[in-house]
């Protein structure tokens, strides 16, 4: 009967509550006047009957311009008793003035007090009984999933009422670090100290905690998170403050906590006078505007307003993401895409000279380490001659200011990618020892997360399949920064300095890999499978250390370091090459790349990089082929 009943369309369902309303409405009346009487009808009010119609004929117009019977059963909140008050009160009035105007001598008055008691409980009653029902009806029908919520703050009730509302979460118990709040309850739940947390989980069968945290700092949910991480549940939290404030994003879309959450830091306003210096009003040039970095420079580039933004990218798919995305983000601005490699000199002067570019963003590279290391020649092409190709591009047509993205890789590097990244570096403060117009700005950062070459996705899908998760040594460490801001950093220290400047960005403190796989297997609710729990979810693998990766990343080759104006920017002072040194160099470089001799390429880049100190000679795929003697396979 109640299914067939919750089946009817929203028109009939209105019309039910409308019906039900019309009968609530008298009896309320005639509950009030029997009360009032001692619980015996008086016979001369018999002639007065008709007095009974008066409570529907007024209130429901009135619920109805209220919207009370628009309203949505399951959704309703407690604020419906105030629009159940307001109409029962003005029909209260109305059957006054009808019982004076005319003149029903034997109806007690008092009667009508006692009546919008009665229509409250009635009305409101009713209402209150039916969203039960659904509720629970619902809720044999759909299984939901229990959570309990830590944070019983305004967001963490406004999480609870939406999920009570919803069907996918039943949430169960609040938790929150502040004492005053314990053994309080809100709309059934209490609220309990974090110690209990453990016990919780297990009394209320909780699968999740969902944190109702968002405008708390990062440095303090980061806090709470270690602490939550022991006990092996899925958390999630709410968005951040702002989203929820904007509206983009609703209170009950929760987000997976992530392990960027731990990671991240509270970010530094930045300055605004910086950011715009060398892009508003300007026409800005992106290369390798596709990449992890290049394309998040792209949509800060864009927030500051140039007359134009040139995307120049070799991957014809990674272009045109990109455009796409900023189209959307920045309709009003002109952004033209640009196929292109860094090595084509041609390409890029007419590019630059034919559109008037005034700032250069350098983020075209070849960044992952074991792939270079395989591929030296096309890596020393790609990192070292490209940047020197487009820097003399940028030279020739007039550019003002140039920045290149670096990697701390370049700090005494043990493989060829962090050598030619150095070498790139060494070209650009050679061109402005000379004395160049443009101004050349390196800047110099480490892992970024959610890069392509981040061990953190590697990370996910490795847990997502079941494991193993592959670490290559116990003791690796990394820097890490989250992209957006990495490329803010970017930004304002390409506007610093006079040229020839190596900007270094604070990347806070070094992350073990091995802690940072563990970290992100709890996480995920799932426990790490070792000595201590063998029959744990995933297994953390030691692989081995890849050829010329580090066990530590440093961001300085010396100790002369200069700070900035900005708290995270540090100027570094390092050496560079005398021009015709570096020009021989660069040239014999040439021509054994052109040669295909990987040996004589990898010996002068040492001679280049004074400080490149390989582990191992780098192993060229193509050269050992070669001389393999065996010929290809077919």
């Amino acid at each position: 009967m109640i299914d067939k009943l919750l089946s009817f369309s929203r028109h009939h369902k209105m019309a039910l509550l409308m019906l039900m309303d019309a009968l609530l409405l008298p009896l309320a009346l005639y509950s009030a006047v029997v009360l009032r009487l001692g619980g015996v009808w008086d016979p001369k009010l018999t002639p007065y009957l008709w007095i009974f119609v008066v409570p529907p004929l007024w209130v429901l117009p009135i619920f109805i311009k209220l919207g009370l019977y628009r309203a949505v059963l399951k959704y309703l909140d407690d604020k419906i008793v105030y629009t159940v008050c307001y109409g029962v009160s003005l029909a209260v009035l109305v059957l006054a003035a009808v019982i004076v105007m005319a003149r029903i001598g034997p109806f007690p008055r008092s009667s009508i007090v006692i009546f919008w008691v009665f229509a409250m409980a009635y009305i409101g009653g009713s209402r209150f009984l039916l969203r039960g029902l659904v509720r629970r009806i619902d809720a044999v029908d759909s299984p939901r999933e229990h959570v309990i919520i830590y944070g019983a703050g305004r967001a963490g009730i406004q999480l609870m009422l939406a999920l009570q509302a919803g069907r996918e979460y039943r949430p169960m118990a609040f938790v929150d670090d502040n004492p005053a709040l314990w053994r309080h309850t809100f709309r059934g739940l209490a609220v309990h100290a974090p110690a209990e947390l453990p016990a919780l989980l297990t009394d209320t069968e909780a699968k999740a905690i969902l944190l109702a945290l968002p405008s708390v700092s990062r440095a303090r949910q980061r806090e709470i998170l270690e602490k939550l991480e022991s006990l092996h549940v899925p958390i999630k939290r709410l968005p951040g403050m702002a989203e929820l404030v904007s509206g983009e994003v609703r209170v009950e879309e929760l987000k997976r906590v992530d392990i960027e959450d731990l990671l991240g830091r509270d970010p530094v306003p930045p300055r605004p006078e910086l950011l715009a210096r060398n892009i508003e009003g300007r026409v800005v040039m992106v290369t390798g505007a596709g990449g992890s970095i290049g394309s998040e420079l792209c949509r800060q580039i864009v927030r500051q307003r140039p007359a134009r933004l040139i995307l120049f990218e070799l991957s014809e798919f990674a272009l045109y993401a990109i455009d796409q995305e900023l189209k959307a983000l920045a309709p009003q601005l002109e952004c033209l895409p640009l196929l292109g490699s860094v090595t084509d000199y041609e390409r890029l002067f007419r590019v630059i000279d034919g559109f008037g570019v005034q700032t250069v963003f350098h983020a075209a590279a070849y960044k992952h380490v074991p792939l270079v290391e395989h591929n030296p020649l096309a890596g020393i092409r790609n990192n070292a001659f490209g940047t020197d190709v487009c820097a003399q591009a940028a030279e020739d047509g007039g550019v003002d200011t140039f920045v290149l993205i670096s990697t701390d890789k370049a700090v005494r590097p043990t493989n060829v990618m962090g050598a030619t990244k150095r070498l790139a570096e060494l070209c650009l403060q050679t061109r402005h020892a000379r004395g160049s117009r443009t101004r050349f700005v390196m800047v110099r950062f480490g892992n970024v997360l959610g890069s392509s070459g981040s061990v953190v996705p590697l990370f996910k899908k490795q847990i997502a399949a079941g494991g193993p998760v592959t670490v290559t040594h116990p003791e690796i460490t990394r820097y890490f920064m989250t992209i957006p801001e990495a490329a803010q950093l970017v930004i304002q220290a390409g506007a610093m300095g006079e040229g020839g400047d190596v900007f270094v960005l604070d990347m806070g403190e070094p992350v073990k890999i091995a802690e940072l796989a563990r970290r992100m297997v709890h996480l995920s609710g799932l426990t790490v499978k070792d000595e201590s729990r063998p029959d744990g979810d995933i297994e953390i693998r030691f692989s081995g250390l890849r050829p010329g990766e580090k066990l530590y990343e440093e961001l300085l080759i010396g100790d002369n370091v200069l700070p900035t104006d900005h708290p995270r920017i540090l100027r570094a002072q390092e050496y560079h090459l005398d021009e015709d040194v570096l020009t021989g160099l660069l040239q014999r470089l040439r021509d054994a790349c052109l040669r295909h001799d990987a040996d004589a390429a990898f010996l002068l880049l040492q001679q280049a990089v004074h400080e490149f100190q390989a582990a191992e000679r780098t192993r060229d795929w193509l050269a050992e082929q070669a001389a393999s003697g065996v010929g290809p396979a077919r």
